[in-house]
């Protein structure tokens, strides 16, 4: 390797670190990246007079801290590991270790695939979360964390002790957090490890809490335990009240430590949570102090990785679901490959762009990959193998379930007809739900039985149960009845701005909602491109969408405000006033939440938006403001204090 096609690997590795580390959404595979990381690596070892790049990813011991969350120093460095993958290497690992302190004892157990976690405890009480980070500095997290039920909020300890762990998500709440975010109309997430880093970089908590994440212990940053091995250290953690890992195992020799991994191995599709390989740990405390540290990885402990999972196969067609919001979901569906156990028929495709991206054709013979992912995907088409009989895949034009034109926005295809029967139960489990129509009592089961029993095949047929349709159906009773009518029945003269997001328009929301119904009313029905973009906030897609729902389903949505007669709140237009017309930004801790302030400055005719700009005509900020202070400062935006904003109101 050149010095320059060096530089250039290098440039492609911090490329794909920062999709992984930052923005959660990996364009690499696990393998991919490992096998260009050790490239990289081995020609910096192997020249150490040449030009290294200084930020190269192998300088790094973890991901790169956000500004979303405040940072927060780990009391111990958190370190990264040094990463092994053949039996040659593990016995090169050995051997350092056994040249420098002798002959060791080692502690054995699963790399879980997640996201690195440091828990700080002090009196016994949780009092801190925070991220690996770069190692130092993390970002803290302890709200959301203090929602995930693995971790014990206050512990039979009272001295000063952080506990490393990983928090991960298992596999099958993993699969229905995707099979959730493809119905919302939302990319899935690539793989268990991104959905946990995802989930705990939620700024709403009650977001995390939803996503079912747990945490494993294994092992300690600060600490005064007396135990002299690592071994009987984590049986104290786990006498605590953490979770124990499935499997792990006091080894002495490299037979015992292979014979453990390919245990491991052979647990993997039936222990829940995703795994990428084995730690191996000197276990003797005392010999792990003497081991030390590179200026990356601690010498007394290293990660021998799994191999990936793959097999060649052939795709024999392409078929098509339609979700809640009638997102078009491409799945290949390929001769079955038996992997590790299961045997594999379909594979996730995400969208039509990917296809187009991959260059995908039926009857290709593609790699399907399970490398530390739950849902098998194609990584890579083999175009050589073709023979000519191959067939392109078209971006479909209608909807495949009840053949109404799609509405194509590029990376999503979405059938806008609300009557498709692939849409139904989900449409109307959406508009019963709390923050739309509040229908209680009119859950998923009860609506799958009302469509399922022909009671009901639309939102407008709520409208129209009678008591005799749902008499005789299994459990519900008189009282169960009375109940949901009137439930139902409850919800006519509901504000406009519940329906419309009730309606499940995609792009449309809460917020874009009421702007919508303040500005048109019940007129929102004949809008036009030009009208809708004038609102403020609303953009050329968002717009585009709410037309296309429309056009589908002009009549439909006529009808159902006949029958709920939503009440239409009178624009009051704002009297003259610093902010009115003007584009303010909020940011950091004040008095009250950034919420209250938004809603005081809408009323007064601002536009609060999330992102400081040129456009920005004010900043108001409160305590500990970061990235958004600094960058109005730079950009000459007027910055104001909240006290100065209440002064001027």
């Amino acid at each position: 390797m050149t010095n320059r096609e060096y530089q250039e690997k290098v440039k492609i590795l911090k490329k794909w670190a920062h999709a992984y580390y930052v923005e959660d959404n990996p364009i690499a595979t696990d393998e991919e990246y490992d096998t260009l990381y050790h490239e990289v690596l081995d020609y910096e070892r192997a020249n150490p007079s040449e030009v290294v790049v200084e930020d190269s990813p192998t300088k790094r011991v973890g991901g790169v801290v956000r500004d979303e969350f405040s940072k927060a120093k780990h009391i111990k460095r958190m370190w990264s590991m040094e990463d092994v993958f053949t039996t040659e290497e593990v016995q090169e690992w050995l051997d350092r270790v056994e040249k420098n302190v002798g002959k060791c004892d080692y502690f054995c157990e699963p790399k879980f695939d997640g996201a690195s976690m440091n828990l700080l405890y002090e009196g016994g009480k949780l009092v801190r979360a925070i991220t690996r980070g770069d190692g130092i500095v993390g970002e803290e997290v302890t709200d959301n964390v203090r929602t995930i039920r693995s971790v014990p909020l206050s512990i039979d300890y009272e001295g000063q002790i952080e506990i490393r762990g990983e928090v991960v998500i298992r596999k099958d709440d993993f699969e229905i957090i995707n099979r959730e975010r493809l119905e919302e109309g939302e990319q899935p997430f690539a793989n268990p490890r991104n959905a946990a880093a995802g989930s705990l970089r939620q700024l709403d908590s009650a977001i995390t809490a939803k996503r079912r994440l747990v945490f494993y212990p294994w092992g300690l940053g600060e600490n005064s335990l007396a135990q002299s091995r690592l071994f009987h250290k984590m049986d104290f953690i786990y006498a605590l009240g953490f979770l124990k890992p499935p499997y792990f195992k006091a080894c002495n020799t490299l037979d015992e430590i292979e014979e453990f991994y390919h245990f491991l191995i052979n647990k993997r599709d039936e222990i829940p949570m995703m795994m990428d390989g084995m730690v191996i740990k000197v276990d003797e405390i005392e010999k792990q102090e003497a081991l030390g540290y590179t200026v990356k990885f601690p010498k007394w402990m290293c990660a021998y990785k799994f191999p990936a999972i793959e097999k060649v196969t052939k795709v024999n067609d392409i078929t098509i679901q339609v979700g809640r919001t009638g997102v078009l979901t491409p799945v290949a569906e390929v001769e079955p490959v038996n992997l590790e156990g299961a045997v594999i028929s379909r594979a996730t495709l995400h969208n039509f762009d990917e296809i187009e991206r991959k260059g995908l054709m039926i009857g290709d013979s593609v790699i399907l990959i399970r490398s530390g992912d739950v849902i098998p995907k194609i990584t890579k088409v083999l175009a050589d193998r073709r023979d000519g009989s191959e067939k392109p895949i078209s971006r479909p034009t209608v909807c495949p379930t009840c053949h109404q034109e799609v509405l194509d926005e590029g990376t999503l295809i979405k059938c806008q007809n609300l009557d498709c029967p692939d849409r139904v139960v989900n449409s109307i489990i959406h508009f019963a739900k709390k923050e739309c129509m509040n229908i209680e009592g009119l859950g998923a089961k009860i609506v799958e039985l009302l469509v399922s029993e022909g009671k009901i095949k639309d939102i407008l047929g709520l409208y129209h149960l009678k008591y005799e349709d749902l008499e005789g159906l299994e459990g519900f009773k008189q009282k169960r009845i009375q109940n949901l009518l009137d439930a139902i029945d409850a919800t006519k003269g509901a504000p406009l701005y519940r329906v419309i997001n009730a309606m499940g328009i995609e792009h449309i929301g809460e917020v874009a909602s009421k702007a919508l119904a303040l500005e048109f009313g019940l007129g929102i029905v004949d809008v036009t491109l030009e009208q809708v973009v004038a609102i403020g906030g609303i953009g050329e897609e968002m717009a585009n969408s709410l037309l296309e729902f429309m056009r589908v389903n002009h009549d439909f949505v006529l009808a159902l405000f006949e029958v709920i007669q939503p009440t239409v709140e009178e624009k009051v237009e704002a009297k003259e006033n610093s902010f009115k017309n003007k584009t303010v930004v909020l940011t950091g801790t004040m008095s009250v939440s950034r919420g209250v302030i938004k809603e005081m400055l809408e009323k007064l005719g601002a536009k609060v938006s999330g992102s400081v700009s040129k456009k920005t005509d004010y900043l108001i900020y409160g305590e500990d403001a970061g990235s958004k202070y600094d960058k109005a400062v730079k950009l000459g935006v007027e910055t104001l204090t909240e006290d100065e904003m209440r002064g001027m109101i």
